[in-house]
């Protein structure tokens, strides 16, 4: 562009800087990866991100746990009492089937939830470069983690007396 003297050098110049502006150029501070941040400090900012969220919304915390104690009790007082005879072990069997859906559906539909609410975030930070997507998968789960444990939980406490199912601590765990 230099070489071109008058208004085409002066044309070709801002053209050329318009183009630029369209590409990524190369940022100080970033390494081999693309990324400015290493992949423990990414995990631990989304970690921290992600519990603050979980402890800045209690109510859904409560609703939830609410939510399996209600559908606990339903199942349960639908299979009160089962005696371990031929009819009684098909019972527990959907029971049990019931058990493994409640819970596993349960969490599904909380990560969809909250996935899709976070879903336009994400897309932008991704594209920003500001994480990667296993750092946001493992610190997200990990942050709902004792979510994840005290939902099964309080719904085995619920319905495994009321069915009947075997007594003692060591069976329960």
């Amino acid at each position: 562009a230099s070489l071109i003297n008058g208004a085409g050098g002066i044309e070709l110049e801002r053209v050329k800087h318009i183009n630029d502006a369209y590409f990524l150029q190369p940022m100080e501070g970033v390494d081999s990866t693309g990324y400015r941040a290493s992949w423990w400090t990414q995990f631990y900012c989304i970690l921290w991100r992600s519990w603050l969220s979980v402890l800045k919304d209690p109510m859904l915390v409560k609703v939830r746990l609410l939510q399996t104690a209600m559908v606990a009790s339903l199942i349960g007082s639908i299979y009160f009492g089962q005696v371990l005879d031929q009819d009684g072990v098909m019972n527990i069997n959907g029971s049990l089937f019931l058990f493994l859906t409640n819970m596993t559906f349960q969490n599904v539909f909380a990560v969809i939830n909250v996935f899709s609410a976070e879903l336009p975030v994400f897309l932008r930070e991704k594209r920003s470069r500001l994480y990667r997507v296993d750092t946001y998968f493992l610190g997200k789960t990990i942050a709902e983690l004792p979510l994840f444990i005290a939902v099964p939980f309080v719904f085995t406490s619920i319905t495994y007396p009321m069915i009947g199912l075997k007594a003692g601590v060591s069976h329960y765990l």
